[in-house]
């Protein structure tokens, strides 16, 4: 067993507890409160407890990037290591994240050096249609061990991008009439072949069954509603596209970037789309940018949008995480929807938040330690802890079996 004591508890799903306690078993959290009501059977008895004393510092669930590319661009490797993008054919709905990442980057161990124990990565924005998401804690031997959710979503592009990537080849789609017309496309061939299928299993030999088809197959989960998708929109008019299609197929999406989401909060309020902002540490380096603002963040969450903060890794690095969301406070975010935006909304906003978000019993016991405020600039990950498991601590002071 695993029990933090005497710790500033900022749960994220419920109360903080200036003086208070969690405690794991094994991979799951199995207490979480004050300390004047900590279970005597917490006690730390067995020689393999740990028991960490946390006075004066702060813990938080274990930080959450809604949106990156962590191992599909590698740490300084260069196109070695650059397998984000097939920019070979608009439509790639089959390329998994999981065949792409490099799971022992060096910015896993910089991640959770920053305390970010989970990630949702994949696919970049070159093509229509890029590939699978997949959910991942940023600790393990090889990606099955790491592994929350894959597919996780699927990721859809709009705007600059796309049409960037194939205008220099000189093909469709070259613009977002052809970017929007490539998704609705294939979006129409599932349900065909969705139609096809069924009728096949309904009526047998009478109706013939639909070949075989991988870029379909792939997107059925989409489609049917088992994943989410998400869209990489900046510009206003791309996000409302996004929006369009979705209402058009009954999708689930959520918007990626979102840099010009605040000149149309009040829609995405209405429409309740959530948005996963960023990366809010870059330059305006290409001209879907131009209204990028440090504001956006919490103009959203004003608005009553449910709103993420992403690195992006690696347009921001990983472990500026939790550097963004202290800019996006000092812009005018409120601090809790700032530290929400990187731990309890992002999970829940990529629907993983039946594992990991918050402190709350029954989760995975995925918990950072700071020794300052989260949102202060000159603080310290003490420790971090994913699945119960120590890996990433800056001192040796927690007590293994003392039972204090």
């Amino acid at each position: 067993m695993l029990l933090i004591i005497n710790a500033r508890v900022m749960t994220m799903s419920g109360p903080n507890y200036p003086n208070g306690y969690v405690a794991a078993d094994g991979a799951k959290i199995i207490g979480v409160g004050r300390m004047k009501d900590i279970d005597k059977a917490y006690a730390g008895k067995g020689p393999e407890d740990i028991i960490i004393d946390a006075s004066g510092k702060y813990v938080l669930p274990g930080l959450v990037d809604a949106h990156c590319h962590i191992g599909m661009w590698e740490d300084a490797v260069g196109f070695e290591g650059d397998d984000g993008n097939e920019a070979t054919d608009p439509v790639t709905p089959h390329l998994r994240a999981i065949d792409g990442i490099y799971h022992a980057d060096r910015a896993f161990t910089e991640a959770r050096e920053a305390g970010v124990t989970t990630v949702v990565t994949g696919p970049g924005s070159a093509n229509v249609i890029g590939g699978q998401f997949a959910a991942l804690k940023t600790y393990g031997r090889r990606i099955e061990e790491m592994v929350i959710k894959e597919p996780a979503a699927m990721k859809v592009a709009f705007g600059e991008n796309p049409k960037t990537v194939y205008n220099e080849k000189k093909q469709s789609p070259m613009t977002r009439m052809a970017t929007a017309a490539f998704l609705r496309e294939s979006l129409m061939k599932t349900l065909e072949y969705i139609r096809k299928t069924d009728e096949h299993k309904k009526n047998g030999e009478k109706n013939d069954k639909p070949g075989f088809d991988f870029k379909l197959e792939s997107m059925l989960k989409a489609v049917s509603g088992q994943i989410h998708i998400k869209a990489h929109a900046h510009r206003a008019d791309d996000i409302l596209t996004a929006i369009r299609i979705a209402r058009e197929f009954g999708l689930r999406i959520s918007i990626e970037h979102g840099t010009e989401g605040y000149l149309i909060s009040d829609i995405l309020a209405e429409e309740k789309i959530p948005v996963i902002t960023g990366p809010l540490l870059t330059d305006r380096s290409k001209i879907e940018l131009r209204n990028q603002t440090l504001r956006n963040p919490g103009l959203l969450a004003k608005a009553g949008v449910k709103t993420a903060i992403m690195t992006d890794h690696p347009c921001v690095p990983i472990q500026h995480l939790l550097l963004s969301a202290a800019m996006a406070a000092r812009e005018g975010m409120d601090e809790m929807d700032a530290l929400k935006a990187i731990t309890c909304n992002a999970a829940s906003i990529t629907e993983i938040d039946d594992r990991v978000g918050s402190l709350e019993v029954g989760k995975d016991a995925d918990i950072v330690i700071f020794d300052g405020h989260p949102l202060d600039i000159k603080l310290k990950v003490v420790k971090t802890i994913i699945n119960g498991k120590i890996v990433f601590e800056r001192d040796s002071d927690h007590q293994e079996g003392s039972g204090n």
